[in-house]
C-alpha cells in the first residue's frame, strides 16, 4: 500500500506537499497579498473606515447594528467610524421613518467616489505587477485566479 491509499497518510500534491503544507502557504500568501493591497491606497482613511465603506456598500443601507455585526466590533465602536466617515462626507445617516431609534447609513456620492478610486489603485497596483511576468506565469495565475474564486464560494 502506497503512502497516498493508506487512510491515516496525509494525501500529496503534484509538488509533493500535503494539503497541510499547501494550505499554510496559500493561507500566508493571501495574507501577505491583502496587507499589501490594504497599504497601496487608503485615500486618508483607516481600513477600518474603508471596510465600513464598502460593507455600507454591499449592504444597501445597513442599520448600525448590522455594520457592527457584519465588520465584528462593538457598536459603540462602529458609531465612531460611521461619525467620523460622516464628518468626511463619505456617509450619510438617516432615521428610519417607523422607529426614529433606527439610522440607517447610507454612501454618498463622495462616499462611493472614493470607494472606487482605493479600488483602482489597487487594481492598477496589481495589474502593474502582474506585467512583469512572464505570458506563461500569467496564463497559470489566471488559472489559479479561477480556483481560488472556487475555493472562497459558498458550499
Amino acid at each position: 500500500m502506497t503512502a497516498a491509499t493508506t487512510p491515516s497518510a496525509p494525501a500529496s500534491t503534484a509538488a509533493g506537499q500535503d494539503e497541510g503544507e499547501l494550505a499554510a502557504r496559500l493561507r500566508i500568501a493571501v495574507t501577505r497579498m491583502s496587507r499589501r493591497l490594504r497599504q497601496e491606497m487608503t485615500a486618508g482613511l483607516t481600513q477600518s473606515q474603508t471596510s465600513v465603506l464598502a460593507s455600507v456598500e454591499r449592504l444597501g443601507a445597513p442599520t448600525l447594528g448590522e455594520l457592527a455585526a457584519g465588520e465584528q466590533v462593538q457598536p459603540p465602536s462602529m458609531t465612531r467610524l460611521v461619525v467620523a466617515l460622516e464628518e468626511a462626507g463619505l456617509v450619510e445617516r438617516s432615521a428610519e421613518a417607523g422607529d426614529r431609534r433606527v439610522a440607517r447609513v447610507r454612501l454618498s456620492n463622495s462616499g462611493r467616489e472614493v470607494l472606487q478610486e482605493i479600488r483602482s489603485a489597487r487594481t492598477a497596483y496589481l495589474a502593474e505587477r502582474l506585467r512583469d511576468l512572464p505570458g506563461p506565469d500569467r496564463a497559470a495565475l489566471s488559472g489559479l485566479v479561477g480556483l481560488l474564486e472556487q475555493l472562497v464560494e459558498e458550499p
